[in-house]
């Protein structure tokens, strides 16, 4: 097989391959960019419709030189009407990378493993590290250095959380989450979150009560309490998660500036109120146009040759 760098967690970034892509997509995004991926084609392979991700995955690997092609569930049929070890060894023909958006993960580790073009991952119910990559990059623009700042995640311990829980210590960032019992991350993403920095000053931490988690958090983070996928269960968790809106009111009890953020789409009344995105301390859309330029920047690592970085801080 041929030698190849997948993106299926964020910890297949090292924390200094974290700051380094970072700092290429700040740079990418004030500088502009060159042609990595000229001649090259990459297949958006979707179970999972989508609006951020498709569009920002197809713009940028246009602006890059590449051209993509989408692949949905109906012509696919990921481990239903075709294997995954079928589709991984016909794609590999064809293509030169995959960023695939998936239901289950298990698929995602078996596509990568089975083809041998680079495979990215653009959502899976384990993790959404581009997500991640791209809310590092809008805390980097608003908030400076990275190091030293506090994340407090209120909601679902779902994909986005696992990420965000993994990928913050790499850049020196606390992390705490709030969830009600039952809902929180798995014991062994919090150990293994410890586990990537090792100074004292980097706290991860989960509890029930949302109040204690955004104390002394510049960045507040929520999702939705339902994913896509999980809609049965919608009427048991919307009465579960009562007590787990992050309103202005909540906001307020976190540092003075904290920005409050939200990977989209929203479920309005919810985990947020109407109109909470247009609040003063709001850069959900920012955080949602950076998934072009964070995504360009994991395109280039991953698939391009890489222009040499200067130093840049984030």
């Amino acid at each position: 097989m041929v030698s190849k760098r997948d993106f299926l967690s964020i910890t297949d970034f090292s924390p200094a391959e974290t700051v380094q892509v970072i700092a290429r997509a700040r740079q990418m995004k004030a500088e502009g960019w060159g042609q990595p991926l000229a001649g090259k084609h990459i297949a958006l392979l979707f179970e999972k419709p989508s609006l951020r991700t498709r569009v920002s995955f197809e713009v940028g690997i246009h602006q890059l030189g590449g051209f993509s092609v989408y692949l949905g569930q109906q012509e696919v049929g990921l481990g239903v009407r075709e294997p995954v070890y079928d589709v991984a060894r016909v794609l590999s023909g064809y293509v030169d990378g995959i960023v695939a958006r998936v239901f289950s993960h298990q698929h995602l580790v078996e596509l990568a493993r089975h083809t041998t073009v680079p495979v990215i991952n653009a959502l899976s119910d384990l993790e959404h590290p581009c997500q991640t990559m791209a809310d590092l990059l809008t805390i980097s623009e608003h908030k400076g250095a990275l190091e030293g700042l506090k994340l407090a995640f209120v909601g679902d311990g779902n994909n986005v959380a696992r990420s965000l829980c993994l990928g913050a210590p790499a850049v020196g960032m606390s992390f705490a989450i709030a969830s009600p019992a039952g809902y929180s991350l798995d014991a062994d993403s919090l150990l293994q979150a410890r586990q990537r920095n090792d100074s004292k000053s980097v706290q991860i931490h989960s509890m029930t009560d949302p109040h204690v988690a955004v104390r002394g958090a510049g960045v507040v983070y929520t999702d939705t309490w339902t994913s896509m996928g999980q809609e049965a269960e919608a009427e048991v968790r919307r009465r579960d998660f009562r007590g787990y809106t992050v309103d202005p009111a909540l906001l307020s009890q976190a540092m003075p500036g904290a920005l409050f953020m939200h990977d989209m789409p929203v479920h309005y009344g919810e985990e947020a109120p109407p109109g909470m995105l247009d609040h003063p301390q709001s850069v959900a859309f920012h955080q949602a146009h950076n998934r072009l330029h964070a995504q360009r920047a994991i395109l280039e690592f991953i698939l391009g040759q890489p222009t040499t970085l200067r130093q840049v801080r984030v």
